[in-house]
């Protein structure tokens, strides 16, 4: 995937359910993935148009949105996705790929939404501490954390 939107004031709401704070999350995401990916030598190019060669993966930007969400939102990780209704690597693919249809993001031919299933598990990720009703600080196991 590659930003091809260089205003964030476009981002709207879109068909799928998800809140434009959820777009914005995801390009700023892409940026850090691509910055993880390909270094920090990447830079948008005045005409907004990324270089090809700065591309990457459903699943690297998936790796990336976990990362970038847990050094942004900490244990709130989380709690702060599923309220813009993410709950699963396949709902970034559904985010990217609205983006894609309008013209927000570019893709190759071989991004698919597939590319986003189950890279990997939002209870794993993110912690048990970020399950619904979770406040006791136990996990579902039953194993008490500090």
């Amino acid at each position: 995937m590659s930003n091809h939107m260089s205003d964030r004031e476009q981002i709207k709401p879109n068909s799928v359910g998800y809140p434009p704070e959820s777009h914005a999350f995801v390009l700023d995401g892409l940026a850090h993935t691509v910055r993880l990916v390909h270094g920090d030598k990447v830079a948008v190019p005045a005409d907004g148009v990324p270089d090809p060669s700065d591309h990457v993966s459903g699943e690297q930007l998936c790796l990336g949105l976990r990362d970038y969400a847990i050094r942004r939102y900490g244990r709130l990780a989380g709690t702060v996705l599923r309220r813009w209704n993410i709950s699963e690597t396949d709902d970034f693919g559904r985010i990217v790929f609205a983006m894609v249809e309008s013209k927000k993001l570019l893709c190759r031919p071989e991004d698919t939404p597939a590319s986003f299933r189950a890279v990997f598990d939002f209870a794993e990720a993110f912690g048990d501490l970020a399950a619904p009703g979770n406040f006791s600080g136990q996990s579902t196991s039953g194993e008490h954390h500090s």
